[in-house]
């Protein structure tokens, strides 16, 4: 790394061209502040500050039925109950809305991006059952579970219906092209078959379906996820500090967590 050595060199430390800050004026992907505020929603600005430019109507919808449909899922996930319980620990409310979303890792939050990766590769195949086969075998193969489907809670996940309508609307207007849409209507197919339950897709894989029509990277899908839940991590977390307990843990006083170790033993004194 070299040395900054003129003022060129120091303001292009962190160059960026998202905001454009000096006194008086704040612009952001070249728009005015002021001529955004009361203009856009915040939806709209999600995706200008992440995509470049204002979505259209359409693409902003559609964003939106996506961020709406994973603001929550309950105490019983694991990042809103982190949350709640550091909001009963004298932190701040920012600290346990970080608590709760530094919990969205690869196995809890972490499908959806998983899954529209996979959608990636399959939206362009040319034979797509086929694809989808290889795709199933390999994960049967590997005893690895198919990102985006089924649900440990839910026989159907309620919110796979109307994300999957949105889209399908949205391809009919020609808003999107529907690529990954038929991927995942492929997935679930053949992961239905031969089974007397369906695995049927859950948020992760409705979610992913959005995001890959609208072309978002799969990575980034995972910070929309994030940013759709902070919104529920909040809500518990304000609810729980507003109640006014203390010090909550996992599972309510005075029940203890079960212990597994060794019965009780004692040091003998070497002396003795």
């Amino acid at each position: 790394m070299t040395t900054p050595t003129t003022i060129d060199d120091v303001t292009a430390w962190w160059a960026t061209g998202i905001s454009d800050i000096e006194p008086g004026v704040i612009r952001l992907r070249g728009y005015p502040v002021e001529q955004l505020i009361g203009a856009v929603s915040f939806v709209d600005m999600a995706w200008l500050l992440l995509r470049g430019d204002l979505p259209t109507r359409e693409e902003s919808a559609l964003l939106e039925h996506a961020l709406v449909a994973a603001v929550d899922h309950g105490p019983q996930a694991p990042s809103i109950a982190a949350a709640r319980m550091a909001a009963t620990c004298g932190v701040g409310l920012n600290t346990a809305l970080a608590t709760g979303v530094g919990l969205l890792g690869d196995v809890h939050g972490g499908a959806g991006q998983q899954c529209l990766a996979i959608l990636d590769d399959l939206a362009g195949a040319d034979d797509l059952p086929a694809a989808v086969a290889d795709v199933l075998a390999d994960h049967r193969a590997r005893r690895a579970h198919v990102p985006g489907f089924g649900h440990r809670f839910h026989p159907v996940d309620p919110r796979r219906d109307p994300l999957v309508a949105s889209v399908d609307a949205a391809v009919d207007a020609g808003t999107v092209a529907g690529r990954h849409l038929g991927a995942a209507l492929e997935l679930e197919r053949q992961l239905a078959e031969g089974r007397s339950r369906p695995v049927p897709m859950n948020i992760d894989g409705a979610t992913a379906i959005v995001y890959g029509e609208l072309g978002f990277d799969p990575e980034l899908s995972r910070g929309l996820f994030c940013l759709s839940r902070s919104v529920g991590i909040l809500a518990h977390a304000w609810e729980e500090r507003s109640s006014g307990g203390r010090i909550k843990g996992p599972i309510p006083r005075p029940l203890l967590a079960a212990y597994t170790g060794p019965a009780e033993r004692f040091v003998c004194d070497p002396r003795a």
